[in-house]
Order: structure tokens, then C-alpha cells, then sequence
């Protein structure tokens, strides 16, 4: 898409993705935040007249200052934050609350029921945080990977066996000549990323079913209230306004906190597959949206930023190419561009940008070659639908789905 032509001639691939994804957050910012203010406003104003009348009731009925009241009422906030309760729970220091603790610094939910208050504790949790959090995301890419790996493991042996059915593969106890090449023929097979998102997304919902099924008589929350929790909780937002295991005392409390642990753990690692899943998704919509853009946008533009004036040659105007002959290497060497014959050609300024973008491909490519040090084969691809190969959730979905085009 770079140096195509247009408006985008200037930007390569993945800065227009980048700079597309960016746009289309900040819209769905505006209008995430337009509904919840919409939604929520109206109660929290509702909200704060009733606390003004109960603070007014009570200052008349006690015959306390409103300056007294609200003082007292700041002491006791400082209080809560600090771990201080007036009612007979649990201590939050203990060292079940400081597990659950580190477990949702850890897994980056931070529920901020339970936050230190200390100097040294505050200092600890920074370094503390930076390993922890950094080993649990590794090993939330590892078990994903596993994931992955299985997932498309029963994909590949479902789609064979039904190949089978269908008569285009012979039976297993039926061996034939070429057998062997066309099972071999499976070896490259990947599943599609959509089969994938919806066995996650079904694994995803049993799993917070069967975690509200437990906290609703548990923790006396409402079943939506419960099914609200999970997906902050498992999805790692944390907000903090409902966290499981906080009482004093439980029924089979043992049970109950594995349980919970459980849970959450899994829940975790079920929605951060299915997370990642979801940018593959949004990553083909991007590469659909760029398409779409080039095709209406930047011919127009082409056209009308090169309009080709007398005895003067438009770039990519077909009609107005004047045949004359460049005697230099790097045009020589490609008899062909874009389906097109070059040699004896002018050149215009949309392949003058590809091939430079193909040189520098190329340099790239022999760099990261040979900082590896283990050269890969000239034809194989560094580059999957856009996106760079590395390292992380997407660099793993990448090797092993197939990705299907939103515009198939």
C-alpha cells in the first residue's frame, strides 16, 4: 500500500495501519464515553442530592457542624483506604489477603480493595510488579500458545476426518497410492481464526457461567452482578466495586478461596486468548479499510495532484507514457512490474516507490538474517498480512491460524 499512489504514497503499511487503529480508538473512545455519560450521569446526580440530604439530616439531628461532619467523614475514608474497618471482617494483611493480593498484582486485575500504605511497601511493590507482572504475561503467552496448539490440533484432525467422509481423502484402512502425498498435502493446514474465536468465546462463557453459578449464593450478588465481575475479572480491569473473597467467613472457606483462585485463573487466561483472537480480527478489518481507502481515495487523489500537463509525463497515467530507454541496473534486472514489461520504459513514480520498497525490504530481511544468525530461505516471507513477525501473542496467532480476508 505504500507508495501506491495518492494520499498514502508517503506512508508505508504499517504506519497506515498504526495510524488507522489509532483513529479508530480515539472514535471509540468518544463514543464509549458519550453512552456511559449518557447512562451514568443521570444516577450519580440522583446519587450525590440524596447524600447532601442524609449529610443535612443528620448535622440538624446531631446538632453537628457540616465542617465537623465532613472531617469526620474524611478521617474515616483515610481509614478504609488504609485497611481499617469498623465491622468485624477480616484483617486485609493477613496472609490470605496478602496472596490474593499479590495474585491481582500479578495478573495486573488490581481490584484496589487492598492497596500498601507504607513507604517500603509502596517501593517493593515496584520492583515486586515489574518481575511479577512480566513472568505472568510470559506465561500467559506460553499457555496461549499450548492453546493455540491444541485447538488447531482438533481442528486439523476434525476437517481431515471430514475430507475422509467426503470421499477426497481415502480411508485410513484403506491405504492407496499417493495416500501419502495427499495427507502430507494437511501438514501445512491451519485452522481458521474464526473457529477459533468462537471456541474461546464459548469457553468464556461456561467459565464465568459456572464462577457466577458459585458467587451468587456465596457472596450474595445477583446473577448479573456476578456475570459483571467475572468479565472485569477476567479481562484484568479490575474496577474494585465488587471483589469476591472478602468477608470474614465462608461456608467450606477452604474450597470456596481454591475455588476462586480457580476460577480467576483460568478466566484470565481464557479471555486473553480470547483478546488476542479479536486483534487478528481487527487487524484484518484494518488491511479490508486500507484496501477500501486506496481504491476510492488515493486514485482520485492520484489524479488530480498529477494531471499531466504539456509534453510532461503523469506518474502511473498509462496514456501519457513516453518510451524512453534507462540504462541502469536496478530497472534492467526486472523485466516485469505489476504484470507490466519495464524494459524500454519510463518509469513512474508508484513503481519507483515499490521497488525501492522492496529494496529496503530486502536489507531488512538480511539484517535480521544475520543478527539471528540462522539465514532463512529467499522465498520465504518475513512479513504475514502486514504485520511483522516477532515475538508475543500476535507473532503466535499469526504462525498458527490461518487468516481468513474480511473481504472473501
Amino acid at each position: 500500500m505504500a507508495g501506491r499512489g495518492g494520499c498514502l504514497c508517503h506512508l508505508n503499511e504499517d504506519n497506515a495501519r498504526f495510524g488507522l487503529l489509532a483513529l479508530l480508538i480515539a472514535l471509540y473512545l468518544v463514543c464509549g464515553a458519550a453512552v456511559f455519560s449518557a447512562i451514568e450521569q443521570p444516577r450519580e446526580r440522583e446519587s450525590q442530592l440524596q447524600w447532601q440530604r442524609r449529610k443535612e439530616n443528620f448535622s440538624r439531628r446531631y446538632n453537628i457542624s457540616r465542617a465537623e461532619l465532613g472531617d469526620f467523614l474524611r478521617d474515616y475514608e483515610q481509614a478504609s483506604v488504609a485497611g481499617v474497618r469498623v465491622d468485624a471482617t477480616r484483617p486485609r494483611w493477613d496472609f490470605t489477603g496478602s496472596f490474593y493480593f499479590v495474585g491481582t498484582v500479578v495478573s495486573t486485575i488490581g481490584f484496589g480493595m487492598t492497596t500498601p500504605a507504607t513507604v517500603s511497601g509502596k517501593v517493593f511493590l515496584i520492583f515486586y510488579g515489574l518481575v511479577g507482572c512480566a513472568a505472568t504475561i510470559l506465561f500467559f503467552n506460553l499457555f496461549l500458545e499450548r492453546l493455540i496448539t491444541v485447538l488447531a490440533y482438533i481442528l486439523k484432525t476434525c476437517h481431515e476426518r471430514q475430507l475422509r467422509r467426503s470421499g477426497v481423502l481415502p480411508q485410513e484402512n484403506c491405504p492407496e497410492l499417493g495416500t501419502t502425498g495427499e495427507v502430507d498435502s494437511l501438514s501445512g493446514w491451519k485452522p481458521s481464526v474464526y473457529y477459533v474465536m468462537l471456541i474461546l468465546g464459548l469457553a468464556a462463557i461456561a467459565i464465568s457461567c459456572c464462577a457466577s453459578a458459585m458467587y451468587t449464593p456465596v457472596e450474595g450478588w445477583s446473577y448479573l452482578d456476578s456475570i459483571y465481575f467475572c468479565f472485569v475479572a477476567f479481562s484484568t480491569i479490575g474496577f474494585g466495586d465488587l471483589v469476591s473473597s472478602q468477608n470474614m467467613r465462608y461456608d467450606y472457606q477452604g474450597f470456596y478461596r481454591f475455588g476462586n483462585f480457580l476460577f480467576i485463573l483460568m478466566g484470565v487466561c481464557c479471555i486473553y486468548s480470547l483478546f488476542n483472537v479479536i486483534s487478528i480480527i481487527i487487524k484484518q478489518f484494518l488491511n479490508w479499510s486500507l484496501r477500501r481507502l486506496e481504491c476510492r481515495c488515493c486514485l482520485r487523489c492520484q489524479r488530480k495532484l498529477f494531471r499531466p500537463g504539456r509534453n510532461a509525463v503523469a506518474p502511473g497515467v498509462p496514456g501519457t507514457r513516453r518510451k524512453i530507454s534507462i540504462e541502469t541496473d536496478a530497472f534492467n534486472e526486472s523485466e516485469v512490474v505489476d504484470g507490466r514489461r519495464m524494459s524500454g520504459e519510463m518509469i513512474s513514480m508508484r513503481d519507483f516507490l515499490a521497488a525501492n520498497k522492496v529494496s529496503l525490504a530486502i536489507m531488512q530481511k538480511q539484517l535480521l538474517e544475520t543478527a539471528n544468525g540462522h539465514p532463512r530461505a529467499s522465498g520465504h516471507a518475513t512479513r504475514h498480512n502486514g504485520f511483522s513477525e516477532g515475538v508475543g501473542a500476535l507473532a503466535i496467532m499469526n504462525n498458527r491460524l490461518a487468516e481468513t480476508s474480511v473481504d472473501r
